[in-house]
């Protein structure tokens, strides 16, 4: 029989994810296997938990990855903070704020949602209005919605919950790595992230974080977490001094993860910012020269995940399937009301590189005359 691996051909990956992944991190994942308590791979465990508080912008004591990628991350959030009843704030503008209502939803929450429009940002004002009017046990965003290409104002909307009983759940999943992220001094209780994006690791593990507040919610549940395989107090005694036996942990993809921080620590968080910034530039003014328009207003877009509208005379899906096949590029197209409207480019991570950019727009140049 054929084994298919061996006809796996490398793609410039420029969707929303996953993004490219760095030599030293295959590297990384290829290393010896080592049993999940043994004593120097809970050395690397813990330098791995202090790379991700710095790349947070947190002291958090519970700041560990979780098995699966982010949408575990997400679900592992709520299923630890929500009980039955609980009242819930979705602040939704994009596919995965819609997730979120859908997640919480089935824990028994009473759900609440401000709609915004897809392509814009939510609205601090309209939030502060709300939350005058009712008190919600959380009130959960997304820092920056891969849907869309949108970024959301997350430090504003943590300095009105500021001083409340409210816990404030974030969604990091596209900017952790690739723009600043300040869990305390934003207000931050909860907070999740993926691999697969400008970490550039393959996706398989959820960076998460609970504050101290968090945590108190957590110990003070009045019913069990309902999900066992995602029940932080139980994965908190792995991760911490007691080394709990829970469940097997991702050995190497965790020496993967470790690998993509020590990259973005090495280069520094500033640079690494600064280099999506001036590759989704280049990219921006190259889309523009081809009298193509991006979705999000200029101070609302994100550098990582940048939105073009479709011209209407162009099958939009066609011209992605050509850039796979023809020039081995892979980028996203739209979802929910955005379908066949957009086309989503990742410049995430290690992806974010000026030769990257412009093979992209050369491709795109040729495609479309």
């Amino acid at each position: 029989m054929e084994n298919m691996l061996e006809g796996i051909e490398e793609v410039l990956l420029m969707g929303p994810g996953p993004s490219c992944v760095p030599p030293e991190v295959y590297r990384a994942l290829g290393r010896k296997t080592l049993g999940h308590l043994d004593p120097y791979f809970l050395k690397i465990m813990d330098e791995l938990k202090e790379m991700l508080r710095t790349v947070m912008n947190t002291k958090n004591e519970l700041t560990i990855p979780v098995s699966g990628t982010g949408s575990a991350g997400m679900e592992a959030c709520f299923v630890n903070l929500v009980e039955p009843g609980d009242r819930v704030l979705i602040l939704i503008n994009g596919v995965f704020g819609v997730r979120m209502r859908e997640v919480a939803s089935r824990l028994g929450a009473n759900v609440d949602a401000i709609e915004f429009t897809w392509g814009t940002p939510v609205v601090p004002e309209t939030v502060e209005k709300r939350i005058k009017q009712e008190a919600y046990r959380i009130v959960a965003l997304v820092h920056a919605e891969a849907s869309t290409g949108v970024l959301n104002p997350v430090a504003e909307i943590g300095s009105l919950l500021r001083g409340s009983d409210t816990l404030y759940l974030v969604d990091t999943v596209t900017s952790l790595g690739g723009i600043e992220v300040r869990m305390d001094d934003w207000g931050i209780d909860a907070l999740y992230s993926g691999t697969q994006k400008c970490l550039s690791c393959p996706p398989g593990l959820a960076p998460l974080s609970f504050s101290e507040k968090a945590m108190a919610k957590l110990k003070g549940r009045r019913t069990k977490v309902p999900n066992w395989y995602l029940d932080l107090s139980l994965i908190a005694s792995y991760w911490g001094k007691d080394r709990v036996y829970h469940h097997t942990a991702p050995v190497n993809m965790i020496y993967g993860l470790y690998q993509a921080l020590r990259l973005i620590l090495e280069e520094g968080v500033e640079k690494v910012f600064a280099r999506h910034r001036e590759n989704h530039l280049l990219l921006v003014r190259g889309v523009e020269e081809m009298d193509l328009r991006m979705l999000v207003e200029e101070p609302y877009r994100l550098p990582m995940l940048n939105t073009v509208l479709c011209p209407g005379e162009v099958d939009e899906l066609s011209l992605r399937r050509c850039l796979r096949i023809e020039y081995r590029i892979e980028i996203g197209g739209g979802l929910g009301p955005l379908a066949g409207k957009i086309w989503r480019v990742g410049l995430m991570g290690h992806t974010a590189r000026k030769e990257n950019v412009e093979r992209l727009l050369s491709a795109l140049r040729k495609l479309m005359g």
